[in-house]
């Protein structure tokens, strides 16, 4: 991996400041122990120990630990110990009063953030610790907006008497990672409804569902889903990737509709999203668009798949 990625972690002010507060927030100086999961530089690892905690393990399996570990010699952080490998692999591990890990994606989930909660609550927290995040939720809007389809349907713009048809498809079966204005969504982005909420204090599962519904009071057209999510990291301190709030390093995901849904005034969208993200499959998106009339008869609906997506 490339120094670059975490140059944009570091970059990000929001991120930073976030995290900082939300630990200031827990150890207590000279007595706390912390666990940061997926160190990476060993940025919240260091906050740790200079906010006074006792004693940190950061871990981390990737190469960037090495630089980590030339930046704790550099910093003197005496109270920071390196430990190569993945958290939920360490046998025995020394359970700590604070576990924190910065491994949220785009997609909320995609780095195995279930997986990882549901084992460092159960293997690396002292009962009644504190978990850093503590909440995710994650939220989905209408994309009203053409402008992000219209980039994904050059399918349709070859020429010469082409038909591109089939690869059209298979690119609106995959989701992107985007940043959304406010006017491209319904109702300003205002009309974003919640399709799972993930409490870590107690044991998840890896695959997430959620249904949510819009009923229009005005005719419109939607080009699918916006998607994103927002960490209570400790109570009063979040972190959200919203395109409403300041911008960090993370965007929204574009789940694309097949094709374009209009929508007559009194009729409902209903979406379907299912994810599922583990460490040894990867991670699988599906989304489901469907119309009902004013009447609640479904007279529309698009099934979506990142397996449809791929070439075959």
């Amino acid at each position: 991996m490339r120094i670059e990625y975490h140059r944009t972690l570091i970059a990000d002010r929001i991120r930073i400041a976030a995290f900082h507060e939300a630990l200031s927030r827990v150890v207590v100086k000279g007595k706390s122990t912390v666990a940061d999961i997926g160190t990476g530089t060993g940025l919240l690892a260091f906050l740790a120990a200079k906010l006074g905690a006792k004693k940190v393990w950061a871990f981390e399996t990737a190469e960037i630990g090495a630089v980590a570990e030339q930046l704790k010699a550099l910093n003197r952080m005496r109270a920071v110990e390196l430990v190569p490998g993945r958290s939920t692999e360490i046998i025995e591990p020394e359970p700590a009063d604070i576990v924190v890990t910065e491994t949220l994606g785009n997609f909320a989930l995609e780095e195995f953030l279930v997986e990882t909660m549901n084992d460092a609550r159960a293997r690396h927290l002292k009962p009644g610790g504190v978990l850093i995040p503590g909440v995710v939720e994650q939220f989905a809007c209408p994309v009203v907006g053409s402008r992000i389809r219209d980039e994904l349907c050059v399918w349709d713009h070859v020429g010469y008497g082409l038909d591109f048809g089939p690869a059209r498809e298979m690119s609106l079966n995959n989701v992107y990672i985007r940043s959304f204005r406010p006017d491209e969504l319904l109702g300003q982005g205002l009309a974003a409804q919640r399709w799972d909420r993930i409490d870590f204090h107690q044991k998840n599962r890896v695959a997430r569902r959620g249904l949510v519904r819009w009923t229009t009071d005005q005719p419109v057209s939607v080009h699918g889903l916006a998607v994103w999510w927002a960490a209570e990291l400790v109570p009063g301190v979040s972190l959200t990737t919203s395109p409403l709030a300041p911008p960090t390093h993370w965007e929204q995901l574009f789940f694309p509709a097949l094709t374009p849904i209009a929508l007559e005034t009194g009729e409902t969208l209903v979406a379907e999203i299912r994810a599922r993200s583990t460490e040894e499959a990867g991670t699988d998106l599906a989304w489901t668009l469907a119309v009902l009339d004013d009447k609640g008869t479904e007279r529309a609906r698009q099934a979506m798949s990142l397996a449809k997506g791929f070439l075959p």
